[in-house]
């Protein structure tokens, strides 16, 4: 399939069935620029002129959880053959990915945290796959500020922050608040990689927006994980890239997270060892382990918006899915492409 212009044609289109939070069946949905908007259910009385389409349409999905420095040649093509509208890459060199970022209709968009910021001698600051630039140490709140304003300047659409006590040095109480404040006051998420025992329990205290991996080293006291849910913190999954044990703790995790009300997003560490660039079917079986269905599961993928986005591009599947594990045949279509759905 060929991507259009963003400015193709208006044009009414007929599909088996939509995905808005819930299967909608047989509906129209009006291609506006690059907006596709639902229109309702498809009936007899359907306007002439209408043009039909194989297949089912979803909102765009995202892997909220990427690291496509760590990629050789161009990732974001593949990526949107395999389903993805949009990644979000969460550590590489601020500016490289800001070029990476610049809008192309044939890949899937992408957002950046850049480097992570860390302590002096921090994670991943000794990690040999870590790019130059791609962690940023922090040892005073002034430091904090000018990190913070040079992410920002280089289009960072959250800043990312180590906690991991396992591979190095972490921050004291007081610099993690500092740090956090600092982000805040720019108007950016906070998202944090926790490691070691009470690592979580200092990210969630902390205020943090998100985890970047559901939390692994320990199995959370309920009480905070309802704290947790309370301040309306999000996990990003990444559950298949474990070993079993730390695996079994993060599911675990996971499930009371959601249990209790807490809003889970897909992610998969893209570049964190062998994986398909594309939907991965071990992140879906690990996320049915943790006792997600198939709402569940695209609602962690459409980043748990109920409608989802149906801007600039779209999810497009073959058929309604039978099982969770087939997903994996999304692929990402230009809403100014529709016309070219199963070609």
């Amino acid at each position: 399939m060929t991507p259009k212009a963003m400015d193709a044609p208006p044009a009414v289109f007929r599909i088996a069935d939509a995905w808005r939070g819930t299967w909608m069946g047989p509906s129209l949905v009006r291609r506006g620029g690059g907006t596709l908007h639902y229109v309702g259910p498809s009936s007899a009385a359907d306007p002439a002129g209408v043009v039909d389409l194989p297949g089912v349409l979803l909102p765009g999905f995202t892997d909220h959880h990427v690291h496509v420095q760590l990629h050789p040649g161009d990732a974001l093509e593949p990526l949107a053959a395999g389903g993805f509208s949009r990644v979000i890459d969460l550590g590489g060199d601020p500016d490289v990915l800001a070029v990476l970022a610049e809008p192309d209709p044939f890949a899937a968009a992408l957002e950046f945290a850049g480097a992570f910021l860390t302590a002096p001698g921090g994670y991943p600051s000794d990690r040999a796959w870590a790019p130059a630039n791609s962690w940023r140490e922090v040892a005073s709140a002034d430091d904090a500020e000018l990190a913070v304003a040079e992410h920002v300047a280089a289009g960072a659409s959250r800043i990312k922050i180590a906690l991991n006590a396992e591979a190095g040095p972490v921050w004291d109480d007081a610099l993690l608040a500092e740090v956090v404040a600092e982000v805040r006051a720019a108007g950016l998420p906070v998202v944090a990689h926790v490691e070691g025992a009470g690592q979580a329990a200092r990210a969630i205290t902390a205020g943090v927006d998100v985890l970047a991996h559901a939390p692994f080293s320990e199995v959370l006291a309920p009480a905070l994980v309802e704290q947790a849910v309370t301040q309306g913190q999000r996990w990003i999954s990444t559950l298949a890239i474990h070993a079993p044990t730390e695996r079994a703790i993060a599911i675990e995790n996971v499930r009371a997270f959601a249990a209790a009300g807490g809003e889970v997003l897909y992610g998969s560490d893209l570049g964190n060892g062998e994986q398909p660039l594309g939907l991965n079917a071990a992140e879906l079986s690990a996320l049915v382990e943790a006792g997600f269905d198939e709402t569940a599961v695209l609602r962690s993928l459409v980043g748990g918006f109920g409608r989802g986005r149906w801007k600039k591009r779209v999810t497009w599947m073959p058929a309604r899915p039978a099982t969770v594990l087939d997903i994996v045949d999304a692929v990402s279509l230009s809403v100014g492409d529709l016309e070219g759905a199963g070609a």
